[in-house]
């Protein structure tokens, strides 16, 4: 199944996509820009849903839901906003379609049926919600706010790839008013650490936590924190942002509420997302030649069992042993999954589970049967290993653990040995042309040298980070002084 997939070193771009589409996790719909999630891929990103919803829920949000369509008028009322996503916005401008007179067998844009108000699909929900907030809000005792809501957006991307840039993607907003400035701070600090936390601890991917510049930050928000990975083939891909958003959107919507004293001021407020794009960033950062290597916390079959059988008797006596072993597994919270299909080879399974990524693959022959044996083979490293049955099987729980601390500790390494520090212009561009990673390096904290280095190298500054060197140096480009270091690449 996997043949035919790219060399990932040969064609990282092709070898992605070809990865997603075999692999079955996506597809490109009729819609241009918009994306197919097929069950296996839809699984992953239900297993992610489910395990960031439940550590928001466990820092004191709650879900709910806004709608799909923003009135153009709430949509402006944050200019900064409204100006970040204005080329991005699809509009709805009519409400019925029609026979075209001249042809009844086609349908037109009703002329009667325009909308008194053009409608913006939601390239991200703050206007709605913020206009929401002002009939929930009153008082301190309403504060804090906590709110999330899993939902689709719009963004019009000209140029798309699955998972990674798509006209339509799934993602999570999460949406707080507080009382005070210092706890919206403290809100957006917390959030960047949950994702951080999920990314690192489920994922498997190292990040870097650090704060947007100016240029990069979220249209309408004081400040911008995010959350940078690196790619294996040393790009950055921006893996969740949080916002502190000031009191610039409850001015915008007059959200105020009566403090202690009686007095009214104006909430503060943060949002942060993360989006479908953590598909793309798990399928990057770990796959290989062969297919999708998924950290077991997220892969949707953990163990899978393969029997190896001449006719129905070795069939059933190896599924009744197949049994016993799925039942015990099972117990254990571990996902398993039999396939005793006649209709294909056993090696063409070995390559189908290997291409999907699933973490461990148990085979079962006559063989075995005879010596009480099974084989477990592992998908990250490719180590076979044959073993006493309960063995195995008692095994299999801590080994899913040290494959999970394993693939991180991969990633972590691959990104230290990735990143690189210099001072030399012309070393940066090497390294950024010729090497890839992170590079850390000095910059005079102007927009107008960050563009500069960005139209020259096609880098931009993913972050400042936040553990970075904070020693006075000068400047990569201009040679003007700088106070600290901050993280270039080339990115997604």
């Amino acid at each position: 199944m996997s043949k035919g997939l790219p060399k990932r070193s040969e064609n990282y771009s092709e070898w992605y996509n070809e990865l997603v589409k075999k692999a079955d996790l996506a597809e490109n719909s009729a819609v241009r820009g918009c994306m197919v999630i097929k069950p296996y891929g839809f699984a992953i990103w239900e297993k992610m849903q489910q395990e960031l919803d439940r550590m928001f829920k466990e820092t004191g949000h709650q879900n709910a839901y806004f709608p799909l369509f923003v009135p153009k008028s709430l949509f402006e009322a944050e200019e900064q906003n409204a100006e970040g996503f204005a080329k991005e916005c699809a509009v709805v401008t009519h409400y019925r379609l029609t026979n075209d007179p001249d042809n009844k067998s086609k349908l037109i844009v009703d002329p009667k049926a325009r909308l008194e108000e053009e409608l913006v699909v939601r390239p991200t929900s703050e206007a709605v919600i913020w206009n929401t907030y002002k009939n929930w809000i009153q008082s301190y005792r309403d504060l804090p706010l906590l709110i999330n809501q899993w939902a689709n957006v719009v963004r019009w991307e000209m140029r798309t790839r699955l998972f990674l840039r798509t006209a339509e993607f799934l993602w999570q907003e999460g949406h707080t008013a507080h009382a005070t400035k210092d706890e919206a701070i403290t809100e957006t600090k917390q959030m960047l650490d949950v994702y951080a936390q999920f990314v690192e601890e489920f994922m498997g991917v190292k990040v870097l936590k650090g704060q947007k510049t100016e240029s990069e930050k979220f249209a309408g928000a004081v400040d911008t924190l995010c959350i940078e990975a690196m790619m294996q083939d040393g790009k950055a891909l921006q893996a969740g942002t949080s916002h502190f958003l000031g009191q610039n959107f409850a001015e915008a919507f007059d959200v105020k509420f009566s403090n202690n004293e009686g007095k009214l001021e104006y909430v503060w407020g943060t949002s942060w997302g993360v989006s479908t794009r953590l598909m793309g960033a798990l399928i990057m950062a770990h796959s290989d030649d062969q297919g999708l290597v998924l950290p077991p916390k997220l892969a949707p079959i953990q163990v899978v069992i393969v029997p190896i059988f001449k006719g129905d008797d070795q069939l059933k006596q190896i599924s009744e042993k197949a049994d016993t072993i799925t039942k015990e597994l099972r117990s254990k919270g571990i996902s398993v999954k039999y396939d005793d299909r006649s209709t294909h080879k056993p090696g063409w399974k070995f390559a189908e589970y290997e291409l999907k990524g699933v973490p461990l693959r148990i085979a079962i022959g006559p063989k075995d049967m005879e010596n009480g044996t099974v084989e477990l083979a592992r998908r990250d490293t490719k180590e076979k290993t044959v073993l006493q049955l309960e063995e195995a099987v008692a095994k299999i729980p801590e080994l899913l653990e040290t494959m999970q601390a394993e693939i991180f500790n991969r990633s972590k390494e691959f990104t230290s040995s990735n990143t690189h520090e210099t001072d030399s212009w012309d070393e940066f561009k090497d390294i950024i042309e010729n090497k890839g990673g992170f590079v850390s390096a000095h910059w005079d904290g102007t927009a107008e040298t960050e563009d500069k280095i960005k139209e020259l190298t096609k880098a931009t500054i993913r972050c400042i980070p936040f553990d970075g060197d904070k020693t006075s140096g000068k400047c990569i480009l201009t040679g003007n002084p700088s106070s600290q270091r901050v993280i270039f690449a080339k990115a997604y």
